[in-house]
């Protein structure tokens, strides 16, 4: 019996790249080995989904710049809805 792969990787045919500070990578990781997540890359596409599913987030304001997004510090100023 062939059984059917819950996350088929083969399927996962886009790269997504991301630069983290040093102090974001140990955060990503102490999040990894405290939830026993099997790689990086699982640990982020958790976290993605958790964050992806949250509410009550204000959309990011005009001409907010990518370098303004971090993983750890302030998050920038919304805008209204």
């Amino acid at each position: 019996m062939v059984q059917k792969m819950v996350n088929n990787d083969a399927s996962r045919a886009e790269r997504l790249q991301i630069m983290l500070s040093g102090d974001e990578l140990m955060v990503l990781d102490n999040f990894r080995f405290r939830n026993r997540m099997p790689s990086r890359a699982a640990a982020i596409r958790e976290l993605l989904k958790r964050g992806l599913a949250a509410e009550g987030f204000e959309a990011a304001a005009f001409g907010t710049k990518s370098e303004e997004f971090g993983v750890t510090g302030r998050t920038p100023t919304g805008r209204g809805k």
